[in-house]
């Protein structure tokens, strides 16, 4: 990589970010097409999130990721959002046009590709969503344009509601929305005839890899089964549903794909996913984590 006074610079904000993968596979990706640009990571800290906005306007950074916990309030810090970071109220992409600082989403579009790199039909289908937050409402707002069928379910049963409500009020077309407790009762009912199970709660995330939000009795070979979790990769869930026959997907694939969609929100070009994804494991490796 040859930095250079016309290199573009692109980086993630958020705190934690040191062990972020972002920096391999946006790197990977610029290095493999021949563009000067970098990426790199900062640790921001809630109170000093707007020093660091403003310091992206001073020195001309090119585009942002943003991840946890800056993704609502660095909206106030914008001057522009698209309408779909409008409609979640979330941005995770900004770009810099020119001193403009422009809000996107790329959660949710970056799911819903994961989705389909990997096979999966979703028109008509029936989604259930584990999880009612950031990542579970652009996720949602997303699939709700292709399912057929859309159940949230949630610890907190007035957040579910209030996430499908905002679907129904939002979106274009007309999907069954519905929602309830993210309870046992509830979990056997809706994955009887569920075709995916989207997991967006931290339930199985390292340290506590034991866990799973989802009895394995109630998992069945005819529905694929996505967690946007990946440390570790394989999580419980992801383990019983490959045993009882399930199409499984890990959230590196999501990372990966939102990523993806950032790329050519900055650049304009198709990024090379799969050079991305070789660059995502060889990193992995590196680390011992795979």
């Amino acid at each position: 990589m040859r930095i250079s006074g016309e290199t573009r610079v692109c980086a993630l904000i958020g705190y934690p970010v040191e062990h972020s993968l972002s920096p391999c596979f946006q790197n990977a990706a610029f290095q493999h097409l021949g563009l000067n640009f970098v990426y790199v990571a900062f640790p921001v800290k809630a109170s000093e999130l707007g020093d660091a906005v403003r310091g992206v306007r001073s020195l001309g950074f090119y585009g942002l990721n943003v991840t946890m916990p800056h993704k609502i309030t660095v909206i106030k810090y914008l001057d522009e959002l698209d309408d779909t970071a409008k409609k979640i109220g979330s941005v995770n992409t900004i770009l810099n046009r020119n001193g403009r600082l422009i809000g996107y989403t790329t959660d949710g579009i970056g799911a819903v590709n994961a989705l389909k790199y990997n096979g999966v039909e979703l028109y008509g289908r029936k989604i259930v969503i584990l999880g009612a937050g950031g990542a579970s409402r652009a996720i949602s707002f997303t699939l709700a344009e292709e399912a057929g069928e859309l159940v949230i379910l949630n610890r907190t049963v007035g957040r579910a509601e209030r996430l499908a409500c905002d679907i129904k009020r939002l979106i274009s077309r007309s999907v069954r929305i519905r929602w309830g407790g993210l309870t046992e009762e509830n979990l056997r009912e809706e994955l009887k005839d569920a075709d995916i199970l989207i997991n967006a709660t931290p339930i199985g995330m390292m340290p506590n890899a034991d866990e799973t939000p989802v009895k394995r009795d109630f998992l069945h070979p005819d529905m694929t089964v996505f967690d946007l979790i990946y440390h570790p990769l394989e999580t419980r869930l992801l383990k019983e549903a490959k045993n009882v026959g399930a199409k499984t997907i890990n959230g590196l694939d999501m990372l990966i794909h939102q990523g993806a969609v950032s790329f050519k929100i900055w650049t304009g070009i198709d990024p090379p996913v799969n050079v991305m994804m070789r660059a995502t494991e060889e990193e992995l490796k590196r680390r011992g984590e795979i």
